[in-house]
């Protein structure tokens, strides 16, 4: 498969975003924020989804100049009212608000709602870590999972998020959704035409299936049956309950309803490792743990234990050197964008 400078992408992105009505400074962060995702391996929230976030600007359902409302204020927490903005844009808005009031106190949070589908946790978090920072995350999302027992779509996949500094060139970076799959992996096989795994997810009668497209109109499974199931409620009572965003099946679906907006939640809690020790201290035993970690006895067939973010990492490394993969159907989404807004394709 033909492979694309990342740069590249991320200029083409940005022009197309900003053709759309998007600010210019916002327009870059939200291309950084669909290429990083494409570089460091995690496609289904990459460039493919900058179509229709275009077209839901198109239809009013996102406003690409929102403004960032901040609706209660205590020293260090804010409960933020998203504007029905850019969930990207609006994230990193919110997480420049947070970096001084945690520098202060040492620790700061923040509730978001009135916002959108966001990308990758580990965007927002790897930025924090490359301030010797940690951001705890949690986002809401669009139903997709049942309740353990269930067979109604109630959750999103509300995934949950965090990445710590080290020396090692990359932070240790936890992002993961309370299913047993990221539901963009169901759809791009759907894009595909394939069929997904066994024990993926269940169709709309709540029963097992490899269909892509009956999946999509079912429910994915919870990760580890009642433990995921009760790690999505928290996440779900963090990003949407406590914001006072939209709860459940109430969160509109990004590619299914064009007639209202999304109304995510989001939960930020961002702590400065200064307040707790040495921000070198702290990767210096953040070293010495992966060391350990990887100097345990191996299972047979294994070459190498890795830490989580360490696969990614590389990934990064080589996609950087050679290029990200860009799918034929979201190369000609890029195309058509680019001719209905008459800016040039530049790949």
């Amino acid at each position: 498969m033909q492979r694309y400078d990342p740069e590249k992408i991320k200029q083409l992105a940005a022009d197309i975003a900003r053709a759309a009505g998007v600010r210019p400074r916002d327009a870059e962060v939200l291309a950084d924020s669909l290429v990083e995702a494409d570089v460091h391996g995690t496609s289904t929230h990459g460039i493919s989804r900058l179509n229709i976030y275009i077209r839901r600007i198109q239809k009013g359902l996102i406003d690409p100049r929102a403004g960032l409302q901040i609706e209660r204020r205590r020293p260090a927490v804010l409960a933020v009212d998203a504007g029905n903005g850019l969930g990207q844009v609006q994230a990193v808005k919110v997480l420049e608000h947070l970096t001084p009031l945690a520098r202060e106190f040492g620790v700061a949070a923040a509730a978001i709602r009135r916002s959108q589908h966001f990308g990758t946790l580990s965007y927002y978090c790897n930025r924090a870590a490359s301030q010797d920072m940690m951001l705890l995350a949690t986002t809401s999302s669009e139903p997709a999972m049942s309740p353990a027992g269930g067979s109604q779509a109630f959750f999103g996949t509300n995934p949950i998020g965090i990445s710590f500094p080290t020396g090692k060139g990359f932070p240790v970076k936890i992002d993961l959704a309370t299913s047993r799959v990221a539901r963009g992996n169901i759809i791009a096989a759907q894009k595909k035409g394939e069929s997904i795994p066994e024990g993926w997810a269940l169709d709309p009668d709540g029963a097992p299936t490899t269909d892509a497209g009956r999946a999509l109109l079912g429910t994915v499974l919870t990760m580890a049956g009642h433990k995921g199931y009760a790690l999505a409620m928290m996440v779900e009572v963090l990003s949407s309950v406590l914001s006072g965003a939209a709860v459940g099946a109430a969160i509109g679906s990004m590619y299914k309803d064009f007639d209202r907006p999304q109304n995510v939640g989001h939960f930020f809690c961002l702590m400065d490792i200064a307040a707790f020790m040495d921000a070198a201290e702290f990767r210096r035993r953040m070293d010495a743990m992966i060391d350990a970690i990887k100097s345990c006895h191996r299972r047979p067939g294994v070459e190498e234990i890795l830490v989580p973010g360490e696969r990614s990492h590389r990934v990064a490394l080589e996609n950087r050197k050679e290029g990200i993969v860009v799918g034929e159907a979201t190369l000609q989404e890029l195309k058509t964008l680019c001719h209905e807004l008459q800016i040039p394709f530049i790949l």
